[in-house]
């Protein structure tokens, strides 16, 4: 367990991931791949990074370590193969894990906070939800178990995934090279994912606006 917060806590520091992707050369492909992949795709990711990760791989990248027309094709992929299998999950199970009980890797809370989410903004959800965390991760889940047509759902989901990763790698890759934000990258970092997290905040604090007016 201490070995696998290391290793998410390394993919968070610029410096660190640079390092690791020198170490996997070609490698670094398949393995951010599986990170978004599960990220995006299986429910027990919603505790890896997604917006930092992208941004700061795109930033690597420009250091020529890695291509940055790869990274995309292979990022791309992972995140509409990730979003289509956790539709395809939602749709088989949605029923039974919604009735499994909380534990280290799993929170209902998630689930509902999605489900609420998705009931406000309909398919565009699976847009929205890419730039979002731990809703990016449960929202195609919520469309596979509410019935969404395969057919809408993979329009959002590959306008969506397309567009979340390109943006993304691609700030990464044209801002890491800005001086000021090369001499403060850590805190661009963080910028992102406290920009990244806003909307999942907006949406707590309008919800116990909302049910204290009803009560």
């Amino acid at each position: 367990m201490k070995n696998t917060f290391s290793f998410l806590l390394d993919l968070l520091n610029p410096h660190k991931l640079e390092q690791l992707l020198l170490g996997w050369q070609w490698m670094g492909y398949p393995i951010l791949f599986g990170i978004v992949f599960a990220e995006t795709g299986l429910l027990l990711g919603f505790c890896l990074p997604g917006d930092s990760l992208l941004f700061i791989a795109g930033f690597v990248s420009s250091t020529g370590i890695l291509s940055i027309f790869w990274l995309n094709i292979a990022l791309i992929s992972a995140a509409i193969l990730g979003d289509a299998t956790g539709y395809l999950i939602g749709k088989k199970t949605g029923p039974r894990i919604f009735k499994k009980e909380d534990s280290i890797f799993f929170k209902k809370s998630h689930l509902i906070k999605t489900q609420k989410f998705y009931e406000r903004h309909g398919g565009k959800t699976i847009v929205l939800a890419r730039f979002i965390p731990i809703i990016r991760t449960f929202a195609p889940f919520v469309a596979g178990m509410a019935n969404m047509s395969y057919k809408r759902f993979a329009v959002y989901n590959i306008f969506g995934g397309i567009g979340w990763v390109i943006l993304m790698t691609a700030s990464g890759y044209f801002l890491g090279n800005i001086p000021l934000v090369k001499r403060n990258f850590e805190k661009t970092v963080l910028l992102i994912i406290f920009v990244s997290i806003l909307p999942l905040v907006w949406e707590g604090v309008k919800s116990k606006l909302t049910g204290s007016v009803d009560k």
